[in-house]
């Protein structure tokens, strides 16, 4: 076993697995689907960073000899279906684990309040969660809230991002019930990890702005550093000035690995690989940070 494991296993380091993306690693036989779900080990806790689409999350850790009984927290990082509605699945595992007196634990769920409003998208009525709090409560601990939220000494919900970079406000996405303009998706949130050799940003989908994540993270951290960006960035079929403003503030933070995957297009990917290395990311991936 080489060393950087055998800190991490000792509970000095993170361990992230993707469980579900939009990609699957070349030769890896697990499944992939239109979502993110992370399975992140950490200071002896399990964490499972937004939950996909299905229950395709629970299959592919199974897959891969990983248990899902004992999770400490459920992190979302907003409402949307491709990272809730595998939450359903969760639900229904937990239950069922209760129903035969097999051990399992009660998780935190941490979200922003407004990922469980309902939304409806063209001819869609609903793309927000299928569960709703009160229910939800039942099985969960529920820590709903703007504010950031400490998950352990080295790891922190962002909580609501603020939008402060131009050229990353959007026209929204879908209508929330009781809304006439479009859902600016306030609830969008991250994850950073403080290690040993910078931050380590763990996304959904950006829908905040990932330079927003970013500002936001450093300045809640302190830190400046950037050891790694992973996740989702929202870099589908961007205009000009967002994909070029982005790839400029990020060749101007220095980030020592980029990560991106879920929804990120081709183009926006080697427009990025020009300002740093590009891991390629896919269900099985499994990355070791100190």
């Amino acid at each position: 076993m080489n060393p950087g494991r055998r800190l991490i296993e000792a509970g000095h380091g993170m361990k992230l697995t993707v469980l579900v993306d939009n990609n699957t690693l070349i030769d890896r036989y697990y499944e992939g689907e239109p979502g993110l779900s992370l399975l992140i080990e950490e200071d002896g806790l399990k964490i499972l960073f937004d939950c996909g689409y299905s229950d395709l999350f629970l299959k592919n850790a199974w897959k891969m000899g990983l248990s899902l009984d004992d999770l400490d927290f459920v992190l979302l990082s907003h409402g949307h279906m491709d990272h809730t509605w595998g939450l359903e699945a969760l639900t229904r595992r937990l239950c069922e684990l209760r129903l035969e007196g097999r051990p399992c634990k009660r998780p935190a769920l941490v979200a922003h309040p407004e990922a469980f409003t309902s939304i409806a998208l063209d001819q869609c009525p609903e793309i927000g969660p299928l569960l709703e709090p009160g229910k939800l409560a039942r099985h969960y601990d529920m820590r709903l809230g703007k504010a950031a939220q400490k998950i352990s000494e080295r790891l922190l919900f962002l909580g609501e991002i603020p939008r402060r970079i131009g050229f990353e406000q959007t026209e929204g996405i879908g209508f929330k019930e009781g809304q006439d303009t479009p859902d600016r998706i306030m609830d969008d949130s991250a994850l950073v990890y403080r290690g040993s050799e910078g931050l380590v940003i763990i996304t959904g989908c950006s829908h905040a702005g990932i330079c927003n994540i970013v500002a936001q993270a450093m300045d809640l951290t302190g830190e400046s550093r950037i050891a790694d960006i992973i996740g989702g960035l929202h870099l589908l079929s961007p205009s000009r000035e967002r994909l070029e403003g982005t790839v400029e503030y990020l060749r101007r933070i220095g980030p020592e690995t980029l990560s991106p995957c879920h929804c990120t297009d081709l183009n926006s990917k080697i427009a990025l690989a020009a300002v740093t290395p590009l891991r390629e990311v896919g269900v099985g991936l499994e990355v070791s940070y100190l």
